[in-house]
């Protein structure tokens, strides 16, 4: 999830023409931070479902459905508020559009990973814990 939102944050620079300096990367620490959170959301609520007793895809199908505001809303939240300062509307605010600029390709790309990879790798990577016994599986004749 972070390599992608890296890879935003990088398109994003691209495209708007900025370089990569000490501001940029100061984005890419605060936009990991953002990241990881909004992704801790969707997992730890997935656990907590499971340690109730719910099957795993419940569990990660209600986790993204509950989960989905806050993430949404945080990330848009930062988006929208970055916007102003990417602009560099102000005399000398171009110092810091390539951090409001970082965060916004960032945050914009790890949405989309956020909301739909994580909980794919959830069910890829604990695909097994719910497998019944092997005696009590039923075998072809």
């Amino acid at each position: 999830m972070i390599p992608k939102a890296v890879l935003g944050v990088f398109l994003f620079l691209l495209a708007t023409g900025t370089t990569l300096n000490v501001m940029s990367l100061m984005g890419v620490i605060m936009m990991t931070g953002i990241v990881v959170s909004n992704s801790i959301l969707i997992v730890e609520f997935t656990r907590a479902l499971r340690n109730e007793g719910m099957p795993i895809r419940e569990a990660v199908a209600m986790a993204c459905r509950v989960r989905l505001r806050p993430v949404l809303m945080t990330s848009l939240a930062t988006i929208i508020g970055m916007v102003p300062m990417a602009l560099a509307l102000e005399t000398r605010s171009e110092q810091y559009a390539p951090l409001a600029r970082a965060i916004i390709g960032g945050l914009t790309v790890s949405v989309i990973v956020t909301v739909f990879v994580v909980p794919a790798a959830y069910l890829w990577v604990h695909r097994k814990e719910q497998q019944p016994p092997a005696e009590s599986r039923v075998e072809a004749v």
